[in-house]
C-alpha cells in the first residue's frame, strides 16, 4: 500500500498525514506541481491553509497541477481522503458534494470531538462498526458543511454520510451534524476533523488510525 500526501504552499498538516500513513504503509510527499502521482494507491489532500486560503479556504488550490491527477485518478476509481482544508479543495474541485463555510461562531475553533460512524461499508470506514464513536481533534474556521436539502436527502440515501458530529458536538454549525461525506461512487471522503492528529496513545486518542488502516486493507488500486 502506497499512500501519497499533497503538499501546497500553506499546507500545515501534511508531515503530520505523512507520518500517520507511514503506520500503515508507505507514504511520500506530492508537490502540488506535480502531474505524477508515482504510482501511489491512495491519496491524501491534507489540512492547512493552501494557498494562503485567499480568496476562499480551497478554491485556488483546486487549480494546481496535482489537482488535474487527482481527479483523473478519482475518476479511475483511486481513494482519495480530503483533511479539513482538503475537504474544502475536494468540493471546491467538484469532487465531493456540498460546501464547507464559515463556522456559526466566525471564529477559529480547536477542540476534540466525537464523531459517529454512520457508514462503515466505504474504503475508508471498513475499520470500524456503524455507530462506533471516534475521538479526533477538529479545528478550523471555515467548516459548516452545507448542501439544499433536495442534496442532503440525497446523501442520507445513499450512506453518503460517513461521520456524523456526536450529540453536542456540532460546534461548527454542520448541516444534519455531518462530519464527512463520500462522492456517489464512494471512493472520495472528505471530513473535517483531522485523524492523522490521533494515531499515536500520546495524543490520547488513536481513533483516527482507524481512517488510514481501513484504505490501507481496502483502498481500490486504479487499473
Amino acid at each position: 500500500m502506497k499512500f501519497g500526501v499533497i503538499r501546497f504552499p500553506g499546507s500545515c498538516d501534511e508531515v503530520d498525514a505523512l507520518n500517520a500513513c507511514s503506520r500503515f504503509g508507505e507514504a511520500e510527499l506530492l508537490w502540488h506541481h506535480d502531474r505524477d502521482l508515482r504510482d501511489v494507491d491512495a491519496v491524501v489532500v491534507p489540512g492547512g491553509f493552501s494557498y494562503g486560503d485567499y480568496l476562499r479556504a480551497g478554491a485556488i488550490a483546486r487549480f494546481s497541477p496535482v489537482m488535474e491527477a487527482v481527479a483523473g485518478f478519482a475518476r479511475e476509481g483511486g481513494s482519495v481522503l480530503g483533511i479539513c482544508n482538503g475537504f474544502q479543495v475536494l468540493c471546491e474541485a467538484g469532487l465531493l458534494p456540498g460546501a464547507l463555510l464559515p463556522n456559526t461562531s466566525l471564529r477559529f475553533v480547536f477542540r476534540q470531538v466525537n464523531v459517529v460512524v454512520e457508514n462503515a461499508d466505504t474504503p475508508f470506514t471498513r475499520a470500524c462498526t456503524r455507530g462506533d464513536l471516534l475521538s479526533i481533534p477538529a479545528k478550523h474556521m471555515s467548516g459548516r458543511y452545507y448542501a439544499p436539502e433536495p442534496m442532503l436527502d440525497q446523501l442520507e440515501a445513499n450512506g453518503q454520510v460517513v461521520l456524523r458530529y456526536a450529540p453536542g458536538e456540532n460546534f461548527n454549525g454542520s448541516v444534519r451534524d455531518i462530519a464527512g461525506v463520500i462522492n456517489e461512487t464512494g471512493n472520495v471522503m472528505g471530513l473535517m476533523p483531522h485523524p492523522e492528529h490521533a494515531v499515536d496513545p500520546l495524543t490520547g486518542s488513536v481513533d483516527g488510525g482507524r481512517i488510514f488502516e481501513s484504505l490501507a486493507a481496502a483502498a481500490p488500486v486504479p487499473a
